[in-house]
C-alpha cells in the first residue's frame, strides 16, 4: 500500500502544480504596440515562467477596460489605451497596475495622420470641414477632435472605425483621412493606397513637444490578481520583461511575431515603425510628469468625471 500510495502522489503531483497555475487571461488590441506581449507567447517566455496566458483578442481598448473590471481579464498588453485604463481607474479605484508602457513620438512612430496617397493635403489643418475616421472608444475620439481642433482643421467631422477598416475606407472614399496606429499606416503605404500626413501627432499637438514621450498604451496587470496570486504576477511581469528585452535587442526578428496578431504578416513585417517600451522601474520624473498632462487632457475634457493621478497607478514590486 505504501508503494502504490507513493505511486499515486507521484502522479498527482503535476496535476497539483497545474491546477495551482491561475490562467493569466491578458486582453491585447491589434496594434504593434503589443509586440512584446505578442513575442513572449510565441518565444515561451510564459510557458518557461510556468504560465498559462490566455491572450484575448479585443477590437477596441474600452472591451479590454470591460473585461478588467467584469473580472473576464487579468490585465492589458501593450497598446491598451491608457486613457480607457483611466476610465476603469476611476469606476473602480485601484483596479489595476501599469507594469510597461510604450511611449511614442515623431521618432518611435505609433500614432499618425493618414491621407489618401494623391490627396493634396499637406498637414493636418488641411483635413478642416473633412471626414476623419479614428478607431473606436473615447480615447481615439477625445484624441482625434482634440488634435484637430489645435491644428486648424475647422469643421472636421470625426467617425469611429475598426482600426482594420481605416485603409479599405480611406481607398473607397468613405473617409478623407484618419487617426489611427501603426500598422495600419504601413499597411497602407505599402498597398500604395495611403500616405502618411503627420507622425507623433500627439506628441506635438497634445504634449507640445514632437519628442516628448506619449504613454497611449499600457500593460497591466490588476490589483485582484496581483494580490491573490503575488508569486505568478512576479513571473509574469519577469516575463515579459523578456519580451521587451527581446524587441529592443533584436527588433528585426522579433517583428516576425505581429503576424496572427495585427493585420500584418510575413514581408510587410520588416516595414512597421516600432514604439519604445519603458517598465514601471525605468520611470524617470519628467516621464510621469508627461503622462500626467495626457490624462490630464481627459479631465479638461470631462472625459474623466475627476482627475486621475498617474503615480499611483505604477506598479511598485
Amino acid at each position: 500500500m505504501t508503494g502504490a500510495a507513493a505511486a499515486l502522489g507521484t502522479l498527482a503531483a503535476p496535476w497539483v502544480h497545474a491546477q495551482g497555475t491561475p490562467k493569466v487571461r491578458i486582453g491585447y488590441w491589434p496594434v504593434a504596440a503589443g509586440l512584446p506581449f505578442f513575442a513572449a507567447i510565441e518565444k515561451g517566455y510564459f510557458k518557461e515562467a510556468g504560465l498559462d496566458v490566455a491572450p484575448l483578442r479585443f477590437a477596441g481598448a474600452q472591451q479590454v477596460m470591460e473585461a478588467m473590471l467584469s473580472g473576464r481579464g487579468d490585465g492589458s498588453a501593450n497598446g491598451v489605451g491608457t486613457a480607457n485604463l483611466g476610465i476603469g481607474a476611476i469606476a473602480q479605484p485601484g483596479l489595476f497596475k501599469i507594469f510597461c508602457t510604450n511611449p511614442s513620438n515623431v521618432k518611435n512612430v505609433l500614432e499618425e495622420f493618414l491621407v489618401p496617397k494623391a490627396s493634396t493635403v499637406s498637414s493636418a489643418a488641411g483635413l478642416a470641414g473633412k471626414k476623419v475616421a479614428c478607431g473606436p472608444g473615447i480615447q481615439n475620439v477625445t484624441l482625434a477632435r482634440t488634435m484637430l481642433e489645435r491644428a486648424g482643421a475647422k469643421g472636421a467631422n470625426v467617425i469611429e472605425l475598426p482600426i482594420a477598416q481605416h485603409v479599405a475606407a480611406i481607398a473607397a472614399g468613405q473617409v478623407d483621412g484618419c487617426y489611427t496606429l501603426e500598422p495600419t499606416g504601413t499597411v497602407g503605404r505599402l498597398n500604395g493606397t495611403t500616405r502618411t500626413l503627420e507622425a507623433g501627432v500627439v506628441s506635438h499637438y497634445i504634449l507640445g513637444d514632437p519628442m516628448a514621450p506619449w504613454h497611449g498604451g499600457a500593460a497591466t496587470l490588476t490589483s485582484d490578481f496581483i494580490r491573490k496570486n503575488p508569486a505568478a504576477a512576479t513571473r509574469f511581469i519577469a516575463a515579459y520583461r523578456r519580451g521587451v528585452t527581446f524587441v529592443r535587442e533584436q527588433p528585426d526578428d522579433a517583428r516576425q511575431y505581429l503576424k496572427g496578431y495585427t493585420a500584418i504578416e510575413g514581408p510587410l513585417t520588416r516595414e512597421v515603425p516600432l514604439a519604445a517600451y519603458m517598465m514601471y522601474d525605468e520611470f524617470k520624473p519628467s516621464d510621469a510628469d508627461y503622462f500626467q498632462k495626457f490624462y490630464d487632457l481627459f479631465t479638461d475634457r470631462k472625459v474623466f468625471s475627476q482627475k486621475v493621478d498617474v503615480r499611483p497607478l505604477l506598479y511598485r514590486a
